[in-house]
């Protein structure tokens, strides 16, 4: 069994690796003003994920889920809105 200080650092860890990935997509679209291989399907499939995951977090107070879903949800609906911005202004 993990101590509660480990088991802070396993949730850190684990929250900024799914994190980071949505950084490079951000930066990639903002830099190319393109982002049509990025389904807004898959976008808003995990921004509702991580909005049941927030509700979760809240309910059980668990600061590590909350935070983590918190950040997901901002960056997902930064995707979602360059997304749609991006191709608004190509139509």
């Amino acid at each position: 069994m993990l101590d509660e200080f480990t088991l802070g650092i396993v949730a850190i860890a684990a929250g900024v690796l799914i994190l980071i990935g949505w950084v490079p997509q951000i930066i990639q679209g903002y830099k190319t003003k393109k982002l049509e291989d990025v389904s807004k399907y898959l976008v808003i499939a995990i921004f509702s994920g991580a909005l049941l995951w927030l509700i979760y977090g809240i309910e059980i107070e668990d600061n590590y889920i909350i935070g983590v879903n918190v950040a997901a949800m901002f960056l997902t609906m930064t995707v979602l809105i360059m997304k749609l911005k991006y191709e608004k202004a190509f139509e």
